[in-house]
């Protein structure tokens, strides 16, 4: 199984990612995990992302790509991956595509982790820690017993100040924007997969794993 899973903030990516890395005993490779391990662990192409990043640069495609290559020879990943973060661009999906071949993996689909923008927004401004016991809950979403639970414990419902509206909306207008092309590049050589991420986590994860089978 070799993936690259595309999602808007708030679709719940992150946590399939983690259930499937369970189950099927793949990697889930983020980007940004991938590289601060290259840049700790000094490879070649985490030494040359690391005087990048001191000089206060932007880490290159080429180097993406490269420590991408070093990951994907670990021996956890000889029977798939799940690659999260990357592509973000049309060009970097096309590049991608390349390396995979050259690397004699090629990639089997890109799964998108499909929400409507409505949802996604009440997801992420909905979002509420209890500050007495550090549950994670959603003013939209969680039932009245779980705030309940929270405020007869004598806890508040802390709302992080960036997620509000302006913010959520730019963040989803910015993902929108990059992310459509890398779907029509996927789409336009049938290796798209589209999974209805609205719903409980597990309903979710059996209409993910149907996608994938």
């Amino acid at each position: 199984m070799r993936i690259v899973l595309l999602g808007a903030p708030g679709s719940g990516k992150g946590t399939q990612a983690m259930i499937l890395t369970g189950q099927k005993n793949v990697p889930h490779i983020s980007t940004g995990d991938m590289l601060r391990e290259a840049v700790s662990s000094g490879t070649r192409f985490g030494r040359k992302a690391k005087d990048i990043m001191e000089a206060g640069e932007l880490v290159s495609d080429e180097i993406m790509l490269g420590i991408i290559a070093e990951r994907l020879s670990q021996a956890d990943a000889a029977d798939g991956f799940i690659l999260d973060g990357f592509p973000r661009t049309r060009q970097q999906a096309i590049d991608l595509d390349e390396l995979l071949d050259q690397l004699g993996v090629p990639l089997d689909t890109a799964v998108l982790m499909d929400v409507d923008f409505d949802i996604l927004m009440k997801r992420l401004t909905g979002r509420r820690t209890c500050s007495k016991t550090g549950k994670l809950l959603n003013i939209y979403f969680s039932s009245e017993e779980e705030i309940a639970e929270c405020l007869n414990a004598g806890g508040e419902l802390i709302h992080r100040e960036d997620d509000n509206e302006e913010t959520i909306g730019n963040r989803l207008n910015v993902y929108r924007e990059n992310t459509e092309p890398v779907v029509e590049f996927y789409r336009k050589r049938d290796r798209l997969t589209m999974v209805d991420a609205d719903g409980p986590i597990d309903v979710v994860y059996e209409r993910l794993l149907d996608a994938i089978s």
